[in-house]
This record gives C-alpha cells, structure tokens and sequence, in this order.
C-alpha cells in the first residue's frame, strides 16, 4: 500500500495527475501554408496566467494576459512551419503543469484559390429548425436548455443538418446551385434559439442541429450534387448565454455604457457627414436587442478572435461563400479590417453582406470599391451586398396594376438606373423575400404575381436568392410574428399529412408553384447572357417591362405584363435589338414566337422569357 501511495506523490509532483488547467483551447488547429500565420491561441482555465507558456517548435511571438487571470493569448509564428503536432506547455517554474497539443494540418490543394458562389447560381435559403428533422433523436439534448415543442410556433421544431442532407437532391431539381442556411453553431438562449442568431459557441454546432462531423458531411454531400454552401457569420454581436460571457476576458470585450445600450437601428449615421457623434456611437456600439452582446472589435484580441474563427471554418469545412449578418451595425472600419482579412486568405471567395437600407447610394456605399465609399476614403472590402431596394420594389409593385409615373414596374426599372453607383451591380444578392420579411405568397397570393417576380428574378442583374417554401406557395404575415414566415416546410417531419418534396405529395397549387420555379431555375443554370450579359432595359409602358440580356451571340428577352389588361406590344420599339432577329421561343410555354407582323399581343398578369432565335 505505501508503494501505491508514494507512486501517485510522485505523479502529483510531476503534474500528470493534477487537473486540467486549461478548459478550452481556440483555435484547436491551423493550417500549413495559410496566408494568416501568426495565430492567436486562446488559453481558458482557472488562474491559468499564473503559467508560462512554451509551444515546442513554434516560435512564440507573445504570451498576453488580460485583467482576467483566467486567460492567456499565446500568439504563435506558423509560417513555413510542416503539418504535425506542436505540444503546448504550461509550466509552473520548471515543472510542467499540462501539455495540449496543438495541430498544424495539411492543407486542401487549391484551397486558397477556390471558387465561389457568383452570377451563374441561384441561392436556396434555408432554416435548418424549420426545414426538415432527419434525426428526431437529437430534437433536444442535454448540453443546451431549450427543449423541442414543435407545438409552439416560436420553439425548437427540430429541423437538422440530417434534413438538409436528405433534401439535397430536392433543393438539385428545383434548380437551386447554393444553400444559404441560416446559423448552424450552438445557440443556448432558453427560447427563442431556433433561429441561432445568438450563437454560444462559435466553434460548436448546435447539437439540436448535429455535430461538426455531421456539417462536413453536409458540405461534402452537398458539392458531389454541384451545390455550393454558403455560412450565415455574424461579427456583430453573440448571444447572452455565450460561454465567454459569464467569464469575459476583458471588461471592454464587449461595448459596455456599462453593461446595456440599444442600438438606434440607423447604419445611416455610418455616412452621414452632419451626424453627432452620439447618434453614430449607438448604432455601431449598441446591442441589437438586449440578448445580444454588441462586440466590440476595436479590441484587438476580439477582432483577432473573429477573424481566425472564420477563416477557421471556411478551411475546417471547405465552405464557397459567407453571408455576413448586420454587417453596418459593426464600427466600419474594423468590419473591412474583418473583411479584408478574409478575402486575403481566399481572393476569389464571394461574401454578401446584409446591408438593410432603402437608398442605392447607400447600400453601394458598402460594397468594395465603391465610388460612394471612396468620397469618404472608405472601402469595405465586401465584393456583395443585399439589394434591399429590389425587394422594396417586389414589396408594392405588384399591387401597383396602373400605368404610373413611378408605379409598377417603373420601380425595377429606377432600380436598375442607378447601377451606376455600384462598383460592382452584377454582384448583388436580388431576392422577393427572406427570414426577417414578410413572404411574397402573403403579400401576392396570386399564383400570376408569383409568375411575373419570379421571371424577373432568374433574369435580372445579379445573384437570385429563393427563400424556402416560396416554391410550393408557402405564405406568411410577419405582423403575427416572426415563427409565422418561418414556418415548417410540409413533409419535413416524420408523420407529416402531406410531404411537399415530392410531386405526389403536392397539392395542385403547391405543384403549380413548384412547376414554375423548376422550368425558369433550371434553364437559367444554362444561360450565360443571364450569368453574364449586359442588360438593356426600354422605358415601362402601360404597365409592360421590357428588358433584354446579351452576351455574344445569345439573347434573352424579356417580357412582364403587370397589367390586369392584355396589352399590344409594339415591336418596332425595340428595333436596335430585334432588328435582324425574326422571334424566338418562350422558355415559360415553349412556344415560338414570331415578330414577323411587328405587333404582339401580352395577356394579362403574364410573363415571357424569350430565347432569340440567333442572327443568320
């Protein structure tokens, strides 16, 4: 007995018994050949600044503690260094209190250069709660709070990444090219989580949702169909149940006025030349509700923090692209810092920010190299933005059935007018609807509206985004409250009436909706004058919005009618397109059409995508 007791003295003495002092360790790992380096490694555990820090082959560049002993940023040097284990000590003295092993793995071939999504895809936007359950086992789990009542319309339903997976092939066949899901890491607020906008572990996805494992096999799964996934970031702010929240490394962590402040919601104030300064510091410094902590990336070690975990996701998961959440609520210059940082690591990557304003000058104002930005030497580094104003116009012009001034489809056409403002208007994110809106099918019910919007989103300027269930004709009034745009897409749920990813499983409306975007999506894949084209838009008249697409020798022309009226077309007004062209044939019916007598007469509420027979 004395030999046992003397044996574990000895192992207390030389720290192999002694309990854990470091807790969590972010980043776990790094990349060989990464053009950020030098990464800032998070140490957390109690009382752990006491420790000196060696990392065996690394060099290391700093070792900083903050006012919190509980916390040590180790900063090592990666560059030129191989893939293998560089084991992390921490000593007391000469003895080794623990070691961690920190990795440096092989980089993907290519991965720096890889693509994005661009013009020639259409975005499926989804919400993994709502969208389909694959794994009812893991509804609820025992490492977050809120539990599942699918019965309550703002709960947890269930929906995962297990769902997203087995409709994949759905989301292939109705033509969608990228999936846009809304966040996918933990959110442990005890309700309301489902959306998981107040993430609590930026490193962990929320086990309601799956495991990290379970979102690689997403992304994998996902490109052997040629689907490009898209991450849902949000640098703004976390939730209030973040772990580091009730631990925070620094008091200025976050912006405190101590403790709460309300944002004033206006990003103006992030342009406005005659602003005060105090109207500018509540909208970039405070919380956007009162569960979400406003951080604070002036601190170095936030913004350092920020930028490693995304780029440490675009690596870990091979992700095509970003959405970045409220990206003008962040102070300015250090979200194109952010930005910046992660288009260096990867020059072709897209990343489309949500810039939810009503002025053109003002969304440009956001997008990299924007001649609006450069007025106030300002550039945002964003190669996308959101097109809020498209949406503005989807939201009345439909409803708008007279000839107006500005009514009608005089809205896209001053939409697009003003494309002179943007360095970039091909790469704009168009969209009728999304999470936080109102859904097109509640504001048009009609199955014609549909028609006519959906026509102009696969061919307009820039990036079409579906949200999920406009499709099928899912409706939603956001006045009842946000669940009521998000609700559960039918036959996502074992037990369902009626399962909507199937053509059987559709009621006749459903399938008249689903037909639709299925035929435009997928001849869009094929049309690079739509990808690519220049656009020529004619003035509206009576109603009728005439614009063409070209690029070489391929033509598209297209025709709304948002008329109740059938309306005569007069060809000969379009004659510097049309001039040696004889017809062409309409990709919604398949039908030819001929130019030959210079009239044509458009139904009512109806649309036309022609493809132009070319010139001989």
């Amino acid at each position: 007995m004395r030999k046992v007791v003397l044996f574990f003295v000895g192992l207390f003495a030389s720290g192999l018994l002694l309990a854990q002092a470091v807790k969590r360790m972010e980043p776990l790992n790094w990349w060989e050949g990464m053009n950020l380096s030098r990464v800032e490694i998070m140490l957390y555990g109690d009382d752990i600044a006491k420790y000196d820090v060696n990392v065996e082959g690394l060099t290391v560049m700093q070792q900083l503690r903050t006012e919190n002993p509980n916390y040590i940023f180790v900063t090592v040097e990666t560059r030129n260094m191989p893939a293998g284990i560089y084991p992390i000590q921490l000593r007391n003295k000469k003895r080794v209190v623990q070691t961690l092993n920190f990795e440096l793995k092989e980089r993907r071939p290519g991965s720096a250069r890889r693509p994005s999504f661009n013009t020639s895809d259409v975005v499926y936007l989804l919400m993994p709660d709502r969208f389909a359950n694959g794994n009812p086992e893991n509804d609820s789990h025992p490492a977050v709070t809120e539990k599942a009542n699918r019965s309550y319309p703002g709960g947890r339903h269930g929906g995962d990444i297990e769902g997203i997976i087995q409709h994949l092939d759905y989301i292939k066949e109705l033509g969608a090219t990228a999936i846009w899901s809304t966040p996918l890491l933990e959110d442990n607020d005890a309700t309301y989580s489902y959306h998981t906008y107040g993430q609590s572990d930026l490193y962990k996805i929320d086990p309601r949702f799956g495991t990290n494992e379970d979102y690689l096999r997403l992304v994998e799964e996902a490109h052997k169909r040629g689907i490009k996934i898209i991450k849902d970031v949000v640098p703004n702010h976390w939730g209030e149940e973040h772990w580091m929240m009730h631990d925070l490394p620094t008091y200025d962590w976050l912006h405190q006025f101590p403790g709460y402040g309300q944002t004033n919601y206006r990003s103006s104030t992030q342009i406005d030349p005659n602003r005060s300064e105090i109207d500018l510091k509540y909208c970039e410094d405070g919380w956007f509700v009162k569960s979400m902590p406003d951080l604070n990336q002036r601190n170095p070690l936030v913004q350092n923090y920020l930028i490693q975990n995304t780029i440490w996701w675009v690596e870990y998961a091979n992700l095509d692209g970003l959405r970045v959440d409220t990206y003008p609520y962040n102070d300015k210059n250090k979200i194109a810092e952010w930005t910046k940082a992660i288009t260096d690591e990867y020059p072709n990557f897209n990343i489309v920010g949500e810039i939810w304003m009503h002025d053109q000058a003002q969304i440009s104002y956001w997008q990299k190299d924007s001649p609006i930005g450069a007025i106030q030497s300002f550039n945002s580094h964003l190669p996308s933005v959101m097109d809020f104003t498209f949406h503005d116009a989807v939201g009345v012009a439909f409803g708008e059935t007279h000839d107006g001034w500005d009514a009608g489809m005089y809205r896209f056409y001053e939409n697009l007018v003003n494309d002179f403002l943007y360095a970039d208007p091909q790469n704009l994110l168009i969209f009728l609807e999304n999470h936080d809106t109102d859904r097109f099918n509640h504001k048009y019910p009609d199955l014609k509206d549909y028609k006519l919007a959906m026509t102009i989103m696969a061919t307009h300027r820039g990036i079409p985004q579906l949200y999920y269930g406009s499709e099928i004709g899912m409706a939603g009034d956001k006045s009842k409250g946000d669940a009521f745009i998000r609700e559960d897409f039918p036959g996502g749920w074992p037990g369902d009436e009626q399962n909507a990813f199937t053509q059987d499983g559709r009621t006749e409306k459903q399938e008249a909706y689903h037909a639709f975007t299925k035929k435009v999506l997928n001849w869009r894949k094929g049309s690079k004058a739509v990808h690519d084209g220049r656009t020529i838009q004619f003035l509206p008249h009576q109603n009728i919005y005439v614009y063409f697409r070209l690029l070489e020798d391929e033509k598209v022309m297209v025709v709304v009618n948002n008329s109740k009226e059938e309306r005569e077309l007069d060809l000969n007004r379009f004659d510097e397109v049309l001039r040696t062209i004889s017809g062409g044939t309409d990709v919604i019916s398949g039908e030819n059409i001929s130019f030959s007598t210079g009239k044509w007469n458009i139904a009512p509420k109806s649309s036309y995508i022609i493809q132009l027979d070319l010139v001989k």
